[in-house]
């Protein structure tokens, strides 16, 4: 019976408590769904982005994420959707993002699975103090007024890569190309 309990709270009644706190601090999103949450739909959708072209000038958040998009669009940017019987929460508004940013210990990131802790490492993998470390050592190269000075090294780069895509393009216009070995030189440039 207490293990039926348990089972009964973490699937149904925390998450069904948890919306219901969600609500009342002004957050919109899809009402929860036994045991799944939103990962289904997020499944059919994402099933359904991929199925259709997409060219340059098509906004790419509705391909990528698509859930995350129709939540957006439906909920407005504060918003939250569920993963299984947990609910991720999307803030957009700078003052928020500043509050959860400066509030480390309050706000705490999603526990990962033990090897995403191996593969990734740095500032997103990072909690409490050492990110609050890391953040402090990186964030002056992300001030307004040091990217200004980059921008022309990043239309350098960009306008290098663009020029060897031309190059290679066939005299129909088109070609089939693997990108990422081009975005991977880019990141490092």
């Amino acid at each position: 019976v207490t293990w039926a309990w348990k089972i009964l709270n973490w699937a149904w009644l925390k998450p069904k408590r948890v919306e219901k706190q969600l609500r009342k601090q002004g957050f919109k999103g899809n009402s929860y769904r036994f045991l799944f949450g939103d990962v289904r739909e997020h499944a059919v959708l994402s099933n359904q982005a991929k199925s259709k072209p997409i060219s340059f000038e098509d906004d790419i958040a509705p391909r990528v994420v698509p859930l995350y998009d129709q939540l957006v669009k439906l909920y407005g940017k504060i918003c939250y959707w569920w993963v299984g019987p947990i609910p991720m929460i999307n803030i957009m508004d700078p003052d928020q993002l500043k509050e959860v940013f400066t509030k480390i210990n309050d706000f705490q990131k999603p526990k990962s699975n033990p090897l995403g802790k191996i593969l990734t490492t740095g500032l997103a993998s990072h909690e409490g103090e050492k990110w609050a470390k890391h953040r402090k050592i990186i964030n002056p190269a992300f001030h307004q007024e040091k990217l200004k000075l980059m921008l022309p090294a990043f239309n350098q780069s960009c306008s290098e890569i663009i020029s060897k895509w031309e190059n290679l393009m066939s005299t129909e216009g088109s070609c089939e190309l693997d990108v990422w070995p081009y975005i991977v030189n880019l990141t490092s440039d």
